[in-house]
């Protein structure tokens, strides 16, 4: 079975630039990839999306047809890294060869005060996102 592999968002970032062909698959809800931001260039395929909150039990298939080549590479990010983790098992149960979960997410962990933002995660990172 195919190994998850684990990256921070600046090893994850350097992935991508040395595997162009690799896709990053942000699985948040609507609300957060619209309005909390996303990489830039990012698939957008929600893991989990509001109201019900309930796994989309279509996600294998929908990344399926979005990339096409089960040995593409696929990163996958979310707001910290845990539904993205559990993303990317439904991945390797659907055959996929090369998955990768960005730890710290897009958001990062929550400090003292519990924000996200300030430590870690893609943002804190000041790679390349964007907000619609």
């Amino acid at each position: 079975m195919t190994t998850i592999n684990s990256l921070n968002p600046l090893e994850a970032w350097q992935f991508m630039q040395e595997n162009p062909e690799s896709i990053l698959i942000d699985v948040r809800s609507k609300v957060e990839f619209a309005f909390v931001g996303h990489p830039k260039g990012a698939v957008h395929i929600p893991w989990q999306d509001a109201p019900q909150w309930s796994v989309n039990p279509f996600f294998a298939e929908e990344v399926k047809n979005q990339i096409g080549d089960l040995s593409t590479p696929i990163l996958l990010l979310c707001r910290s890294g845990s539904r993205s983790m559990n993303a990317a098992k439904a991945l390797q149960t659907a055959g996929f060869n090369t998955l990768i979960n960005i730890d710290q997410g897009f958001e990062g962990d929550l400090d003292t005060d519990n924000h996200r933002g300030n430590i870690g995660g893609w943002r804190h990172c000041e790679l390349p996102w964007e907000q619609s």
